[in-house]
Formats: structure tokens, C-alpha cells, sequence
């Protein structure tokens, strides 16, 4: 995580040690032989986001039991609680505020039930700081799972940006300091035995997931290295051969987010109108027209209560969501995800005469912009 230039730069003058986030090692998507490198490339650099117009609902574990048993050095077991301070909480509350202050297409609301929410976060002491990345949520749905956790007092001065960096993997975006794009050699033994020593202590399959290895190009957005990103570390001088300026002094982040973090979140969640939106009528065949990471929204408003099918057509790599408007809140209903398949997005779904809807289509990669369509029957 990055941290501001008033805390973060005095620590690492003084020598000290920093934590830093961790994130879970995924297997790497393998792609069927036919996929195209740019169509492979597109995939990975949008599978992970989110459509625009989503609601992610945020929760904060707080009861007595929810923690975990670990083993301690000595060979006994303790109860690890999960909840934090009020002081923490609020630091999160802040940190998702930042983000929703670029005006995004993406809206953060807090839920008291674990069960209304797809983020869910603790503070498990010695668990370090971690999300996972974007749409990998989806797959630890358990209402009693973490999705998040911070392992140390994020309360404490000058750790915002440690918050906020979670919330970015939560939005999809990966390590900068991992950008292929940026050039760094690194001295690895030094980097390996730094990150092994406290407060980190770091085996080092760890410290090669989260810093020596490079992202695959189709990873990451654009053409340069943000070494302000507030997606990026800081790193202490004597860690990094190359460039050399950062041998000699250390690479220290200015601190929230940057300039660049500011566009390119604005550019991937647009803000939406749903009110605007054109409306998808049953056996009507429209045309989405989508370049890569572009979007399209429909309404959908039945005239009659029975099972309703929704697909693309065209050689397209695409993920259609379906909303429920549950009183002004969209609520997930549905959705499909066809990217690196020979398939099309679809699904099937009870739908109520009266409800209101919002179907999503973003759009990764397509043959053909004029050949893609959308229909429901």
C-alpha cells in the first residue's frame, strides 16, 4: 500500500520496516488455442471489472465469534478475533468515499447484513492487508467469508492510503510496481531477505506474487509506469538496481491517488443514467455497436410474469448483467460471462410484470462492432 508522504517517507528515512498488502496467488487463465493474443490480451485487462451501475455493498464483521483458531509459535491455538475499532471502520468509510468522489459509475453502500454484501471485511491481526481482485469476489460468496482484511492499526496516522489501496484491488486494479511497462530490475535476494524479516516475514513465493513478478502486459492499462499510483509501493533505497535514481533514494508514492488513478478509473466506470437508457423489448434484436471496455444498458420492463431468455449474438467476447430496481436500490439478479469461450453471453430468468430491470453488457473484445446484437424472447 502506499502510503502519504508525511508518515510513509519519514518510516522508511528512519529505516523502519513497512507492511505491506498481500495478495492471493490465482492460477493463470488458459485460453483455448483459437483465442487471438489481442482477444486474450482484452480479456484479462477487463475480465475482472465490474460492469458500470453497480451497487457494491460493504459490511464490516463485528460479532464475538467471528475471528479464527491459529496455531502460535509454541504450538498452541488462539482465537483470533476479526473485528475492529470503530476508529478503523471509519478509515475504511473514508477511503471508499475517496473513490466515489471521482464520480465513477460505481457506488459503495454500507449493509449491516454479511449477507446483502459482496465485500466483507475484518481486521485480523498478523493476517496482513489484502483483497481480492475485483470480480474474484464473486467467487468467495460465503456470507462468513472475507473478501478483505486489514492486519495492522489502519487507524493509526497516515494509513488511509493503505484503505485505499484495498478498495482499488476490489475494483480490479492490480500492483503498479508490477507494471512490465515500468522497467524495474530489482536486486531480488535483497528484496526477498527484506521482505522476510518483521514486520512482513514473507516466504519467498510470497514476495515473488507480490513484487518480483511482472503482470502480463494485457494486465494493465496504457503505455506508462505510474510510480505515484496509489496502487504501488514504496520501496526503501538498495531494493531497486534499475533506475537507478530509485537505487539511491528509495521510490516513495506522493501519497493518494494519483493523477492517473483519477482517469483511469473515470474512464473504466463511467458515471451511468439508467433513466436514459433505451428500453429491450421481447423478440426485438438490437445492436450494441461496443468497442473494448465500452458499455450499453437497456430497460427492461415486462409486460408479463413467466421465464424470459437474454443473449448476445455475434463473435464477441462479452458479460451481461441483469438488475432488479428493488425500490431505488439495483439489486443483482443475473449474469453471463462468455469471454474466451465459442460461446455467447446468456441466461434465463422468472421475470415480474410490474418489476423494473437493467440489463448491462460491457463488452471485452468483438470481430465485428456492427455484427453484435442483444435480444430477449
Amino acid at each position: 500500500m502506499a502510503a502519504t508522504r508525511e508518515a510513509g517517507e519519514a518510516a522508511w528515512t528512519e529505516g523502519e520496516g513497512r507492511q505491506f498488502c498481500s495478495l492471493h496467488p490465482v492460477p493463470r487463465r488458459i485460453f483455448p488455442a483459437g483465442v487471438t493474443p489481442m482477444r486474450e490480451r482484452l480479456i484479462n485487462l477487463f475480465g475482472n471489472k465490474w460492469v458500470t451501475g453497480t451497487v457494491l455493498h460493504y459490511t464490516f464483521f463485528d460479532r464475538d465469534t467471528d475471528g479464527e483458531n491459529v496455531v502460535l509459535d509454541n504450538g498452541q491455538t488462539a482465537f483470533v478475533p476479526w473485528r475492529g475499532s470503530e476508529g478503523e471502520k471509519q478509515v475504511v468509510r473514508s477511503a471508499f468515499e475517496v473513490w466515489a468522489q471521482q464520480g465513477i459509475g460505481v457506488r459503495f453502500e454500507e449493509v449491516s447484513e454479511r449477507e446483502e454484501a459482496e465485500i466483507r471485511i475484518g481486521f485480523m491481526r498478523g493476517d496482513g492487508a489484502w483483497s481480492w481482485l475485483g470480480r474474484e469476489i464473486l467467487d468467495h460468496a460465503s456470507p462468513n467469508e472475507r473478501t478483505m482484511n486489514f492486519g495492522w492499526n489502519i487507524a493509526a496516522p497516515g494509513e488511509l492510503d493503505t484503505a485505499i489501496h484495498e478498495i482499488g484491488h476490489t475494483l480490479g486494479f492490480p500492483h503498479e510496481h508490477q507494471n512490465p511497462k515500468a522497467g524495474i530490475e530489482w536486486d531480488e535476494e535483497a528484496v526477498y531477505q527484506d521482505l522476510a524479516r518483521p514486520p512482513n516475514e514473507w516466504d519467498r513465493d510470497k514476495t515473488w506474487w507480490n513484487i518480483i513478478r511482472k503482470l502480463d502486459p494485457g494486465e494493465v492499462e496504457g503505455t506508462t509506469w505510474d510510480a505515484d499510483s496509489v496502487m504501488h509501493y514504496p520501496f526503501k533505497r538498495g531494493l531497486i538496481r534499475k533506475p537507478e535514481a530509485f537505487f539511491v533514494n528509495g521510490l516513495q508514492p506522493a501519497g493518494g491517488l494519483s493523477e492517473k488513478d483519477r482517469n483511469w478509473v473515470r474512464t473504466l466506470y463511467p458515471p451511468t443514467d439508467d433513466a436514459s437508457a433505451p428500453l429491450l423489448r421481447p423478440a426485438q434484436s438490437v445492436l450494441v455497436e461496443l468497442a473494448p471496455g465500452q458499455q450499453r444498458d437497456f430497460r427492461v420492463a415486462p409486460q408479463e410474469t413467466r421465464f424470459y431468455d437474454f443473449r448476445t449474438f455475434g463473435a464477441s467476447d462479452s458479460v451481461m448483467v441483469l438488475f432488479e430496481n428493488d425500490n431505488g436500490q439495483l439489486r443483482y439478479r443475473t449474469g453471463d460471462d462468455d469471454s474466451g469461450e465459442d460461446l455467447n453471453a446468456s441466461f434465463r430468468i422468472k421475470l415480474f410484470k410490474g418489476r423494473q430491470y437493467v440489463l448491462r453488457i460491457r463488452m471485452y473484445h468483438s470481430d465485428r462492432r456492427d455484427q453484435t446484437a442483444v435480444m430477449m424472447w
